[in-house]
């Protein structure tokens, strides 16, 4: 994990005047005839084939480990670069969080997004009850930043703006220093660095912020150059394609057939009526970039402009009362807990943001008024239930975590966050890491979580509420829903949970609701005795 410094931040963002000059309008007019001089500005069409592998670095096993491989896909986008239209076409094999076979199009145009099929396991209300639906106003802004990134006509459309040029220093990768240019886009920033020696683009850079790792680069590295035939002569496309944030693989494309100026049909890009008449139109700002990207690789985005939950199922973000003074936070596609102590709460996960964190405490403070949030129990790294820690930290909270995840969530609350939309303060990391039980007792209440071995992640956490009888479970079972095969996360859970000498009767989920333990035991010995 290697998010920007504040000052390598600060001087990145440093090119607000975008005076070309002379030497930022050489690297761009030598990468035109790198590619293929006025041929390319001759490009009207192009379809391009190809197989791509996402890879999620913050779901994996350990934290801070190796990253997680979602899917192996095979894909055929087609564009329209006068129109400013799209379509990709997914045929996606997913292998994580379980296998199973996505396929579906995706079209951009005109400011609005559609999704023909079933995309994810976290659709909104519209697509669960038809199996297309218009895109979030996020979705679209994302799709569309990166449809301009990808663009075999950026660096045409930087040669027509030289207003929006500005020249950088070299830029360091690695041992390289490339030469480097900076280009305000229809509507993000880009950094897009050459090869020395051939002009080409290696690499088109956005500045992100990810909740995680905070301030960071996320690179489209272009390699594999071939020629393609065009009737204006040959130009060349890149044929290796690797996404990477922080410098780290998260997407890897391989091409393997280019067409330009085919004949694409307009019917390839239609939208229907019904979708197009209350489609939301594209964001144009408070975009999470990366949480909108990264959680198509798994397939349970929630296409929602609510980022966490669907505005069409329900009221949104609640607390529903499970107990004296045990509040869960529901509404929404992922779940946390309020404990309330004599003099202050405790909390269980911080979920996906710090937007959910944020009015998660604003609704704590109205209802439990006086009490602050000193600890917050994490079940486990994974970015979507720890994703809004930060808000919490900057709140005095100090961070529980199992055994092995200390120096990680330290140099998670100590990453830069320049970019941070939310506003949070940065505070010195307070971190307690547990290795077996760590309990805290204040007036008649007490707080246990116990250190569990999970296949689903390394130094997973079971938070515990003795006097309610209640645990807390993320991930490895969605408690309130019937349980029929057991997974060997849930078998996990019950043997550890016996190893513990814990007695719970009931459990809160991360997702689901609330469940009695008795349903998940019975299931498990049924399983056993089959």
């Amino acid at each position: 994990m290697r998010p920007l410094t504040t000052a390598v931040l600060l001087s990145l963002l440093s090119t607000s005047g975008f005076a070309a000059g002379p030497a930022a309008q050489q690297d761009v007019d030598r990468a035109i005839k790198a590619i293929g001089g006025p041929a390319t500005s001759e490009v009207r069409t192009i379809v391009v084939k190809g197989q791509t592998r996402h890879l999620e670095p913050e779901q994996s096993f350990k934290a801070d480990g190796e990253y997680r491989l979602a899917d192996n896909s095979t894909f055929t986008q087609s564009r329209d670069l006068v129109a400013g239209k799209s379509r990709t076409d997914w045929y996606r094999k997913m292998v994580y969080p379980a296998p199973r076979e996505y396929k579906y199009a995706e079209i951009v145009a005109g400011g609005i997004g559609f999704v023909d099929g079933v995309d994810s396991t976290g659709r909104v209300k519209q697509s669960l009850e038809m199996n297309q639906h218009a895109m979030s106003g996020l979705r679209v802004a994302a799709a569309s930043r990166e449809l301009e990134r990808t663009s075999p006509l950026l660096v045409v459309e930087m040669q027509k703006n030289p207003a929006r040029l500005a020249k950088l220093a070299d830029q360091k990768v690695g041992s390289e220093a490339l030469p480097a240019v900076s280009y305000r886009g229809e509507r993000n920033t880009f950094i897009v660095m050459f090869d020395r020696s051939t002009g080409v683009p290696v690499r088109v850079r956005t500045l992100d912020y990810d909740s995680i790792q905070g301030d960071s680069t996320y690179d489209l590295v272009l390699s594999d150059w071939r020629e393609v035939s065009t009737s204006s002569g040959p130009i060349k496309y890149p044929f290796k394609q690797v996404y990477q944030l922080n410098g780290g693989d998260v997407i890897e494309t391989t091409i393997t057939d280019v067409a330009v100026n085919q004949a694409v049909g307009a019917e390839a890009f239609n939208i229907p009526q019904s979708i197009r008449a209350s489609a939301p139109k594209i964001a144009t700002n408070d975009i999470p970039y990366q949480w909108v990207i990264r959680r198509q690789f798994i397939g349970t985005y929630l296409d929602s402009d609510a980022i966490a939950y669907d505005p069409q199922a329900g009221p949104g973000l609640r607390l529903v009362d499970l107990a004296p003074g045990v509040t869960q936070v529901v509404g929404g596609s992922h779940n946390s807990l309020i404990v309330e102590m004599d003099k202050y709460l405790v909390g269980f996960d911080a979920p996906i943001s710090e937007r959910q964190s944020k009015w998660t405490i604003e609704q704590a403070a109205k209802k439990y008024p006086g009490k602050p949030f000193k600890y917050v129990v994490l079940t486990h790294h994974h970015i979507d239930h720890s994703g809004g820690v930060r808000a919490y930290a900057a709140e005095g909270a100090t961070i529980v975590v199992g055994k092995g995840d200390g120096a990680f969530f330290r140099k998670v609350l100590s990453a830069p966050q320049g970019l941070n939309p939310y506003g949070v303060k940065s505070v010195a990391p307070k971190v307690i890491e547990v290795d077996g039980k760590w309990s805290v007792t204040e007036g008649g209440r007490a707080i246990e979580a116990y250190l569990i071995e999970s296949p689903h992640a390394a130094g997973y956490l079971i938070p515990y509420v003795p006097d309610a009888k209640m645990g807390f479970v993320t991930d490895i079972w969605g408690p309130g829903a019937p349980v029929n095969n057991v997974n060997p996360a849930q078998v996990a859970l019950v043997r550890e949970v016996a190893k513990a000498g814990i007695t719970p009767e009931k459990f809160a989920g991360g997702h689901g609701s609330v469940g009695n333990y008795s349903d998940l035991t019975q299931a498990v010995q049924r399983q056993g005795a089959r």
